[in-house]
């Protein structure tokens, strides 16, 4: 098994692409140990080495952060180890029961009844031309909330806590939003 890895934007996080999928279905970000405890073996492995702060799951890879002070040269050997090992095991990624769209964070969107359609084509938009660009950076990016103007996206994988993600946000995502649907003028994280 040849386990690929990609640097993504941010330093603190890399890409690990073991060549079959992952989650069919869905994505699973986990941001500590005992999240991650009981719901997932592979993520249960990967924060069994030291520095590991961040697991993320996507369609074909995984996307695992570090801890700051260390360095990728001492901890990608432990990573890749952990990751073969599971895949050649054949063992589930995500424990009996637990399935995809799994972060720490409730599941519940919130806007207006008569912004229905605003947030119909917002959720397209965010589907068809940021989550595809944002996978590619290790990372997930999913609908929150609109209210008056303002976008609530959750940044998940790569993208959580990445030096860029403020710039990916205000300049891209937001003026492509705002350039289809003039009525959003803002983007947030949660």
């Amino acid at each position: 098994m040849f386990i690929q890895t990609e640097a993504t934007p941010n330093p603190a996080t890399l890409k690990f692409l073991p060549g079959q999928v992952v989650m069919d279905a869905g994505t699973a970000d986990f941001r500590d140990a005992d999240t991650a405890a009981g719901k997932s073996p592979l993520a249960a492995k990967l924060f069994a080495v030291n520095g590991v702060t961040g697991v993320f799951f996507g369609y074909d890879f995984v996307t695992v952060t570090k801890e700051d002070a260390l360095d990728w040269a001492h901890l990608k050997p432990a990573i890749l180890a952990a990751i073969m090992e599971h895949f050649m095991a054949g063992q589930p990624v995500m424990a009996a029961g637990n399935s995809g769209d799994f972060d720490d964070l409730p599941q519940e969107e919130f806007f207006d009844e008569g912004d229905e359609s605003i947030v119909e084509t917002i959720k397209e938009l965010l589907e068809t031309r940021v989550r595809p660009a944002v996978a590619q950076d290790g990372g997930d990016i999913t609908f929150r909330g609109y209210k008056e103007g303002t976008v609530f996206l959750h940044m998940k994988g790569a993208c959580a806590g990445c030096p860029s993600s403020t710039a990916t946000l205000k300049h891209g995502i937001q003026n492509l939003l705002h350039h289809f649907i003039p009525e959003v003028q803002q983007v947030e994280p949660v």
